[in-house]
């Protein structure tokens, strides 16, 4: 039963019209002794079971609780004007009666974890540097277009500076950031960020949330997610925010840092953060609708989840230079691929007998006109592995790395050229078949599987875990077939089937560059300074390359036009009526030639054919030629 409470104010407040009216609100409402102390007061040992209610700006509330840290004494917050921090973190109802009745009510104290700052108590949180709107909760309630502003506004303030963590289990971090916000607790009722997370009062831990965005496309991501999704939790944060959930954090930076604590501006030149495990025993309002439960074990592990957070070498270029418009790899995913990549370059006996051994294949499947045995050859062919060593060395302008490449590729090319060749030219068979024709007319759809597959390539060989994937990516480019079909070209002696076929492979050879070397760029394997030069050679060639390839496609289009246009079409020829299928639609002349069948009632005439030809140039609004093959239906 509670008889007697202390009343905690300052003498300033002590002489209000409002603060004479609580005192006879306690005194005649809730028929309780009044005893007044101010903050500055020590309550004694023999009093520290007391309620003590504290009528406090949230300044003088901080300075009572330092010097109470540790006691029994049940504090509860009474809301004045001046304490909005203070109600805010701990649930305190506005209305001076509710807050009195919560403080009252024996079954709303809890012990709680104070967080300390340089010796200060925090209520709400601690901002280091620039948190780009991490720390700004009102960003749900405002208007979009304000958003947008805001959102462009900040993509100008993008700027790192360095720090130095370390934890209670001394583990250390040296990282460049452009802010930090640091909070004890975080509860549904005083959620005063965009961090939408419940962290208990009785946990034991800060948490420390680190913003280093490390390229300017996962700054403007974040911003994106911060203005126009604003919300977050630890298990959906983007990459570009770091966590470290610990009971002590020192930090610590080569220059004096400037920082706020419940928005109040200080500065110092080390951070020294500390929770003092369950320091007081304070009511929490009725806002807190259920009061937090204290966790069944105690669980000493600090969480750190910094892997993406920049190291090493990076930081130093993000505190000298710009930001990069991609982030930069770190420098582990930087030696393993080297060193792999390294070896994909060298010219090596292994190389050969594999380029043999898949050249006679893909030539023999091509003869016999077998998809699978093509596809086995794709598989076997080494080509791959150079060709995106070249595109490391292009974008990183290695020239050891495009040497070996170059030189690497050269000798896979002449052995595939003489092997299929000699091979073609043993060979008692001199049909073109489906298989080699599909390689002659290579267009801009190609070199969309040449880009698509370079990007695919250069991915796999970064990513360890999708290594798997590049006998897919082999696949799906076929390098070896075309080279075979220029070796058959030689063989036979026919021009058009070699610039066919070697314009394939050509097309693949520097569309797998180019992309891949884009790849490795957005990956953040080199600067684009540094890879310009060597981008805007290889597209300068890419885009020769395209142009017979743009004539090509125009080709297919004008292909695919005539055949919906044409096929299943029925003409009545002089009485007769005539189906006609269109098998195949030869472009290589000024006048398109039409491969054609039909099916007719009655055996056509030369007379009807020449009718059928002008029928289908009238259609198509074209001269074409036909190569006619008949059926007769007699029924």
């Amino acid at each position: 039963m509670i008889e007697k409470v202390f009343l905690v104010t300052t003498k300033d407040e002590e002489q209000t019209s409002t603060f004479n009216d609580l005192v006879l609100l306690i005194k005649t409402h809730y028929k309780l002794v009044v005893e007044l102390k101010y903050y500055s007061d020590i309550i004694e040992t023999s009093e520290q079971k007391s309620f003590v209610l504290l009528y406090l700006s949230d300044e003088r509330i901080k300075i009572f609780f330092k010097n109470h840290l540790k006691s029994d004494i049940n504090i509860a917050i009474l809301p004045t004007a001046k304490n909005p921090k203070t109600i805010s973190s701990y649930g305190v109802s506005s209305d001076i009666h509710e807050a009195l009745e919560d403080a009252l009510d024996i079954s709303k104290y809890m012990k709680v974890d104070i967080l300390l700052c340089n010796g200060e108590p925090t209520f709400t949180n601690i901002v280091i540097g620039d948190v780009h709107g991490l720390n700004n909760a009102s960003l749900e309630k405002k208007f979009f277009l304000t958003k947008i502003k805001e959102f462009f506004v900040h993509l100008t303030k993008l700027s790192f500076r360095d720090f130095t963590f370390t934890t209670a289990k001394d583990y250390e971090l040296h990282t460049a950031s452009t802010g930090i916000m640091i909070l004890e607790h975080n509860v549904k009722h005083a959620r005063n960020n965009i961090i939408h997370e419940e962290f208990s009062f009785q946990d034991g831990k800060l948490n420390a949330f680190i913003l280093s965005p490390t390229s300017v496309i996962s700054y403007v991501y974040y911003l994106f997610l911060v203005f126009f999704y604003s919300r977050f939790s630890l298990s959906s944060l983007p990459k570009s925010i770091g966590v470290i959930k610990t009971s002590k954090l020192t930090i610590t930076s080569s220059k004096p840092m400037d920082f706020k604590i419940d928005e109040s501006f200080v500065s110092s030149k080390a951070i020294e953060l500390e929770i003092i495990k369950e320091a007081l025993s304070i009511s929490l309002g009725r806002s807190i609708k259920d009061l937090p439960k204290k966790p069944t074990t105690e669980d000493d592990k600090d969480t750190i989840k910094t892997s993406e957070l920049p190291k090493g070498e990076i930081v130093g270029s993000l505190l000298s230079e710009t930001v990069p418009l991609f982030k930069r790899a770190e420098e582990d995913d930087f030696k393993d691929l080297f060193s792999s990549l390294r070896e994909s370059s060298k010219f090596s006996s292994i190389f050969i007998v594999l380029m043999v051994l898949s050249t006679l294949l893909a030539t023999t499947g091509l003869f016999q006109n077998s998809a699978p045995v093509i596809i086995g050859a794709m598989i076997l062919a080494p080509l791959m592995g150079p060709i995106i060593s070249l595109a490391m060395g292009v974008v990183r302008a290695e020239n050891l790395f495009i040497t070996n490449s170059l030189k690497t590729l050269a000798y896979g090319i002449v052995t595939a050229l003489f092997f299929s060749c000699i091979y073609t030219y043993s060979m008692p068979l001199s049909e073109l078949t489906p298989e080699m024709r599909g390689r002659l007319n290579p267009n801009v759809l190609d070199l969309m599987v040449a880009i698509i597959s370079g990007i695919a390539g250069a991915y796999a060989n970064s990513k360890s875990e999708v290594a798997k994937s590049l006998a897919g990516v082999a696949i799906a480019v076929a390098l070896i077939p075309p080279l075979s079909v220029t070796g058959i070209g030689i063989g036979w002696g026919n021009i058009d089937i070699i610039y066919g076929s070697f314009l394939l492979f050509i097309t693949n050879l520097v569309g797998i560059t180019l992309s891949a070397s884009l790849t490795f760029l957005v990956l953040g394997y080199a600067p684009l300074k540094r890879a310009k030069k060597g981008l805007v050679y290889t597209s300068i060639i890419l885009a020769l390359v395209t142009i017979p390839l743009i004539f090509s496609f125009a080709k297919l289009i004008k292909q695919n036009s005539i055949l919906s246009r044409l096929n299943n079409k029925t003409y009545i020829i002089n009485s007769k009526k005539v189906d006609i299928t269109v098998l195949e639609v030869d472009l290589s002349s000024k006048i398109p030639l039409l491969y054609i069948k039909t099916r007719s009632d009655a055996l056509l005439s030369k007379e009807d054919l020449v009718s059928l030809k002008k029928n289908i140039s009238k259609h198509i609004d074209d001269e074409v030629a036909l190569n006619v093959s008949m059926r007769t239906v007699v029924e």
